[in-house]
């Protein structure tokens, strides 16, 4: 049966996507058992909310009709996320729960050893053909200096200076290119041409910005508030720094930088967020990517049985989840 959603593909795969992170962890042999206990830990911790592990499969169903060959691709997928969700927690400063029975140093361990060795260890399965497995190797590889590049112009940024594009170009980096990373090492798996590799890698880039500006609006609509607790500039705050009359603009950015230990500051940051014309901009923005994502795809088609679980996908991470009047948490 064709799957209706993401999520039927992951209840369809979710075993096998394990079964492959359980082999790949075997495979490092019984000396390294401290290595497979610390991993183990943080994996079960670092659970992901959204199960996009099945990108991979879906883009390998679009090119060839069968989701099945990229199973080790989810897995690539799941063992960088853990690693850099961990990681980015880090960064931050707040949110960053060490896994029950990890100490510190141990679980930061872990997280390098999960997305930075245990990636590359998944291009060795025997699913993947060996001739592959040097491209691949290169979009893993790639992909942490660009996303690395990301995080720290994320955490460099100029508040005072901010722009809506500076925030995307941070997004691509750090969201897009994991996502770019991922989308292409599938198309290579599938034997596509290098255009529609390319095209591909824009796709999943494109996608990890919509990702990335859904998350942000998860935080806020969740009370969690830890952007503004971690003094991150996101797109929605950009819109409104952009947007802002001389003599409101003084205002956010004092109001951001007291967001970080304020309370109050928080909640009147966020009203300030949540104007009908910030997010109108917003909106209209998310909608401009959205039809991005959607162009790429309509350009590359392919598999009509798979390429609506992307266009739905798309759809899903482009909804708005804040409304005016919604407040901090």
């Amino acid at each position: 049966m064709t799957p209706a959603s993401y999520l039927d593909l992951h209840q369809e795969f979710s075993s096998e996507i394990e079964e492959e992170i359980e082999s790949i962890l075997e495979r490092l042999g019984p000396s390294a058992e401290s290595v497979r206990s610390v991993v183990a830990e943080l994996l079960c911790h670092q659970k992901m909310k959204y199960p996009l592990s099945v990108l991979p499969l879906v883009v390998h169903g679009v090119e060839t009709g069968s989701p099945g060959p990229a199973v080790p691709l989810s897995a690539v997928h799941v063992l960088w996320w853990t690693s850099a969700c961990y990681l980015d927690d880090l960064a931050d400063g707040h949110g960053a729960h060490t896994p029950a029975g990890l100490t510190p140093h141990e679980a930061l361990l872990a997280a390098v050893v999960t997305g930075h060795v245990l990636s590359l260890k998944a291009i060795g399965s025997r699913r993947i053909p060996e001739p592959v497995r040097g491209a691949l190797t290169d979009e893993v590889l790639d992909c942490g200096i660009t996303a690395a590049q990301g995080q720290l112009g994320d955490m460099r940024a100029d508040v005072g200076n901010v722009s809506r594009n500076s925030v995307v170009t941070a997004y691509r980096e750090k969201s897009g290119a994991p996502f770019g990373m991922i989308t292409a090492m599938a198309a290579i798996l599938a034997g596509a041409e290098a255009e529609r590799i390319d095209l591909w890698r824009e796709f999943g880039s494109v996608f990890g910005i919509l990702w990335q500006m859904f998350n942000d609006q998860e935080d806020i609509a969740s009370g969690r508030n830890e952007d503004l607790l971690n003094g991150t500039v996101t797109y929605l705050f950009a819109c409104a720094l952009e947007d802002a009359a001389p003599d409101i603009r003084p205002r956010i950015l004092d109001l951001h930088a007291g967001a970080r230990t304020s309370a109050a500051s928080r909640s009147a940051l966020t009203g300030l967020l949540l104007t009908p014309a910030v997010l109108d901009r917003y909106e209209d923005d998310i909608h401009k990517f959205r039809d991005e994502a959607h162009r790429i795809l309509g350009d590359l088609g392919g598999d009509e049985s798979h390429l609506p679980v992307l266009r739905q996908l798309v759809d899903q991470t482009s909804r708005m989840l804040v409304r005016p009047g919604d407040t901090a948490g």
